[in-house]
């Protein structure tokens, strides 16, 4: 009997102590919110019915219980007033029942008054294991409806917000589980009043609503929970043994019951600032991690903006580049009149440099397009050796001008199904390389297929590449080392887009080199039309 009695004290006690830190909790966390300020309320009504039940059963003096019990229905009045107002606020109906809401403060003003009457509770008396117990009067009945018809209101609100919610019905289902549970639990002492025997064991299910509510309503700060699990349980664990120490009957067990409860308290407090520590260093890892993500979004958006301008720029400058270059190409070739000997040269560097600038512009616009994802190809079946031929032969003047020698080896019958447009613009850009950092020597371009794969090679004898270079070739601005010292107006561009489109194509492209001063290999690898 003393055991039955020590569990139901110790259950509503421990209740009172787990609604006042939910309530201060969710308060403090963000005491702007409404539905914050309503959680807060709800849980002193709570407590106060639970202290106040805690006092009246535990009580020795008649009179003494008698105020104790007012106290218990006075919080228990409360307790549906600000449990509806805080799913008003939770399932977002406050503007609309509004109306229902304020029609609520005249029965719990009416409740209130009856409370120090013999209307609401005639008196307490002895009873069973309990020191005392209320013994209901003639407006009890009305009062108990009252409690669990606002309850069972507020329930339905929940539910209808749960069929009815989206992202947050996880959220909303924590609330009504856990309101489930503690209503059941603390409910049942109202059948005690009516004189009805039951056991106060599934009381325990009172003390862990507020706390699954708490975690819901602060489930988007989880370390803030994290820091009230570990704070509660190590409160819990104090209040036990405190507990334990006062109830024990021998002298030596309560010594040793209170140096077990100091132990606790240090380690405790040890473990509680332990858990601050982490938890301060998580949430500045989680804050960095959130300045991280809008930096690299702020990064995206400035980079789409770029592409976007560098697109239309180019646009705007190939116009008049392709002017330059025509122009400059029908004087050389005498469709304005014989140049003179001293105008040929300067026009001649105005072609040769418009030509590069015009290929500058276009890998540029290549970039551009690739990066929006508005490259077009257009696939057919064509013979690889004959495409090769003719770009090497378009060529060949410009290689033998700089004096050095070109040789070209094709296999006849290499079929591939690929861009031809974009696959000479490719191979015209490894063989102009080569040539632009060739100072002797020659270029040698061969076609072949091994497998099911064609490959086409551009090889030549000139300034090489480092080992060091060779991974990062094919990035963006990335050039071989020392290559401005072979060609000042490179811009590390081709080699990126020629991947871009080769890869597109359902091919690779590598490179290979001995060394500096050793020239270099670049292999193009295509897939055999099937």
């Amino acid at each position: 009997m003393e055991i039955f009695l020590n569990y139901y004290t110790l259950s509503l006690f421990l209740g009172g102590i787990v609604a006042i830190l939910s309530g201060v909790i969710v308060y403090f966390s963000d005491s702007s919110r409404p539905i914050n300020r309503a959680w807060m309320l709800l849980n002193v009504s709570t407590a106060v019915w639970s202290f106040g039940y805690f006092l009246m059963i535990s009580a020795s003096d008649h009179g003494f219980a008698l105020l104790a019990d007012w106290v218990l229905h006075l919080g228990a009045i409360f307790i549906p007033f600000y449990y509806f107002l805080f799913i008003l606020h939770l399932t977002d109906n406050a503007k609309y029942l509004k109306r229902f809401f304020y029609g609520l403060i005249p029965v719990v003003v009416f409740f209130v008054i009856s409370t120090p009457t013999a209307f609401l509770v005639r008196d307490v008396f002895q009873k069973g294991p309990f020191s005392f117990a209320p013994d209901a009067g003639r407006l009890y009945p009305y009062f108990t409806v009252y409690f669990f018809g606002v309850v069972i209101l507020s329930l339905l609100l929940l539910i209808q917000k749960i069929r009815s919610s989206g992202e947050n019905r996880a959220r909303l289902r924590y609330v009504l589980y856990s309101s489930l549970a503690g209503f059941t639990g603390g409910g049942f002492v109202f059948f005690l009043t009516f004189n009805i025997p039951i056991p106060p064991y599934p009381l325990v299910l009172f003390a862990f609503y507020p706390i699954i509510i708490a975690y819901a309503m602060l489930r988007h700060r989880l370390f803030d929970i994290r820091v009230f699990s570990t704070e509660f349980m190590t409160a819990s664990i104090w209040i036990l043994l405190l507990f334990r120490t006062v109830l024990e009957q021998n002298e030596t067990e309560q010594i040793i019951s209170g140096a077990l409860l100091l132990l606790t308290i240090i380690f405790g407090i040890i473990l509680v600032r332990s858990v601050y520590r982490e938890i301060e260093q998580r949430e500045r890892i989680e804050k960095l991690a959130s300045e991280l993500e809008r930096a690299n979004d702020r990064l995206k958006e400035l980079d789409k903006l770029k592409s976007e301008f560098v697109s239309l720029a180019t646009h705007q400058i190939r116009g008049p580049i392709t002017a330059i270059k025509g122009y400059a190409s029908m004087l050389l070739e005498g469709d304005y009149g014989e140049v003179a000997q001293n105008v040929k040269q300067p026009v001649e560097t105005i072609f040769q440099s418009s030509s590069a600038l015009a290929i500058i512009v276009q890998d540029f616009l290549d970039v551009s397009r690739i990066e929006q994802g508005r490259m077009k190809y257009e696939f057919t079946d064509f013979d690889l050796g004959a495409l090769v031929t003719e770009v090497t032969r378009e060529l060949r003047p410009n290689i033998e001008h700089k004096g050095l020698t070109l040789t070209l080896t094709a296999d006849e019958g290499i079929t591939v199904h690929a861009d031809a447009g974009k696959l000479r613009q490719v191979i015209g850009n490894l063989i102009d390389n080569s040539l632009k950092y060739t100072p002797t020597g020659s270029i040698n371009v061969t076609v072949t297929k091994e497998g099911a794969n064609a490959f086409v090679r551009v090889s030549d004898t000139g300034v090489g590449i480092h080992p060091e270079t060779l991974p990062k070739l094919f990035q963006k601005f990335s050039r071989a080392e020392d290559a401005s010292k072979a060609n000042i107006l490179g811009t590390g561009l081709g080699l990126y887009v020629a991947k871009q489109l080769i890869s597109a194509q359902g091919g690779s492209i590598e490179a290979s080199s001995p060394g500096l001063g050793k020239g270099s290999t670049f292999t193009v690898t295509l897939p055999l039309k099937q």
